[in-house]
């Protein structure tokens, strides 16, 4: 078993994750992951008590780490930690963006509307594009509105 104090040592970066029932706690982030559906999850480490019984029958208790997965919005970074040197792993490579498709009153009004991955005003009617598409769409496709809101032409520099 290792001591939590060993683990603040060698481990990190370190992270506040909320748990399901709302309740805090730290752990040892060891990677970020972006499923199928475009989430981001942050996997860990929570250094949770358990038993360890020495060879004269005495039991201690100790800290070991255990596996958790956390969605990213329910990650906090914690002041001073690096979390560039984290490994990350994405269901479709390059930043994730949201096409959404609009209801067309007149010819000339756009079919679709293009937005940031966690714009609130995306509808559910959408498809996730790479940002190699997202340029594309950004650069002059006349079908193609730009959301007001999370202004995804900011970042795509169009």
């Amino acid at each position: 078993m290792v001591s939590v104090d060993e683990w603040r040592s060698k481990a990190g970066p370190w992270a506040r994750a909320e748990l399901p029932d709302g309740q805090e706690l730290d752990v040892i982030v060891t990677a970020r992951t972006r499923t199928a559906d475009g989430a981001w999850w942050f996997e860990a480490e929570a250094i949770l008590p358990a038993r360890h019984e020495h060879a004269d029958g005495s039991t201690t208790v100790m800290g070991a780490p255990t596996p958790i997965s956390v969605p990213a919005e329910r990650i906090t970074p914690i002041p001073g930690e690096n979390y560039s040197g984290l490994p990350t792993v994405g269901a479709v490579a390059g930043r994730q963006w949201v096409l959404e498709k609009l209801h067309q009153y007149n010819e000339e009004a756009p079919s679709r509307r293009l937005h940031r991955r966690d714009c609130w005003q995306a509808r559910d009617s959408h498809t996730r594009v790479t940002t190699e598409q997202a340029v594309e769409l950004c650069a002059g496709e006349a079908d193609v509105a730009l959301c007001d809101i999370c202004r995804p032409e900011r970042a795509l520099r169009c």
